[in-house]
């Protein structure tokens, strides 16, 4: 990566707080398909830890048919996402997020992440890096 790069420097300066939390504000209103425009194809989309729903996937595709599907599975009305902060260092952008959600077994769902998102030039996201309270998805 080189940081000397013109392009990254106006890159820098298009990745906004604001932009981001309007691109997490469709998964606020559960609108996942309008988030997911705003992730690149080819991301790489890793769910950090040991818990069902955790993995490493190349493209957006893995990453919808894996982790989401088995959310989904657990989670037959979805999972409501709030954006807690949003802070900006360079081309990427650090979210924390907090659900609540109800599971199939009845059980609240309310989770707390925090996701590392890497914006290339066109401001799509190419890399995610995703913390969760893993003993919560064990449940």
């Amino acid at each position: 990566h080189n940081m000397s790069n013109p392009s990254n420097q106006t890159q820098t300066t298009a990745l906004s707080e604001q932009y981001v939390r309007s691109i997490f504000a469709s998964l606020e209103s559960g609108s996942g398909a309008s988030f997911f425009e705003h992730v690149d194809d080819h991301v790489d989309w890793t769910v950090k830890g040991t818990h069902a729903l955790a993995g490493h996937f190349t493209n957006k595709e893995s990453f919808l048919a894996g982790a989401l599907s088995r959310l989904n599975r657990v989670m037959p009305n979805g999972v409501q996402i709030h954006v807690n902060d949003v802070f900006i260092v360079g081309d990427w952008a650090i979210v924390e997020l907090h659900s609540l959600a109800h599971a199939k077994n009845g059980l609240r769902y309310n989770n707390e992440y925090a996701w590392f998102c890497r914006f290339d030039q066109n401001l799509k996201i190419v890399e995610v890096r995703a913390y969760l309270d893993s003993a919560l998805v064990q449940k």
